[in-house]
């Protein structure tokens, strides 16, 4: 009885999701639409997010009938491998189930594009989590913020104007609905659906 009950928690934890939004302290910037994205994902999906660990915000529930952690970093962007590793280890899931949501320069504003894995394309929190997981090897969902002619850091804590914002508001229902297909039938029908 005990060797079933073990099984099936192993089973479960390789079966479960962990969606990590990345973003900052301050609402409404570029760099905080990955946390966005995770309050919209739990709020669609009655999930709360009213757990607080040391290194993130989190809340459990089920995601397209898939069991799900959605979790938003407390540290700063460029320490969120911190957090990822600490919740790779929390809930077991396989790098494969471990997406991270977060903000992209390089695309224009307002677009997604979701990649099963590769390079941290310059994001600080990519990097942080590319090295504290030892890997590259997880899903991404990249939302647009669009590339200022100067001053990135600037542009990245700075919020949208109310033209931007529509479009904003777009990419992250649009994000929202990537997500749930990536949970429900896998990253490469998302990517042929959203990409």
């Amino acid at each position: 009885m005990w060797a079933r009950l073990r099984q099936r928690r192993l089973q479960s934890r390789a079966e479960r999701w962990v969606v990590i939004g990345l973003g900052a302290q301050y609402e409404g910037t570029r760099h905080n639409v990955g946390f966005r994205c995770v309050d919209l994902l739990a709020k669609e999906c009655g999930i709360a997010l009213n757990e607080r660990r040391r290194l993130a915000v989190l809340g459990q529930g089920r995601v397209e009938g898939s069991e799900a952690a959605l979790a938003k970093p407390r540290t700063y962007v460029n320490r969120s491998g911190e957090a990822a590793a600490y919740l790779r280890q929390r809930f077991g899931a396989p790098l494969s189930r471990m997406l991270v949501l977060l903000d992209d320069m390089d695309l224009p504003l307002g677009r997604i594009r979701i990649r099963p894995s590769g390079g941290s394309g310059g994001h600080n929190g990519l990097n942080s989590i590319n090295a504290s997981l030892g890997s590259q090897d997880y899903p991404r969902l990249r939302i647009g913020v669009g590339r200022p002619e100067s001053g990135a850091i600037a542009h990245v804590l700075g919020g949208f104007s109310p033209g931007e914002q529509e479009a904003v508001d777009a990419a992250l229902a649009q994000a929202v609905e990537a997500v749930k297909v990536i949970i429900a039938s896998g990253v490469d029908a998302a990517m042929n659906e959203y990409n």
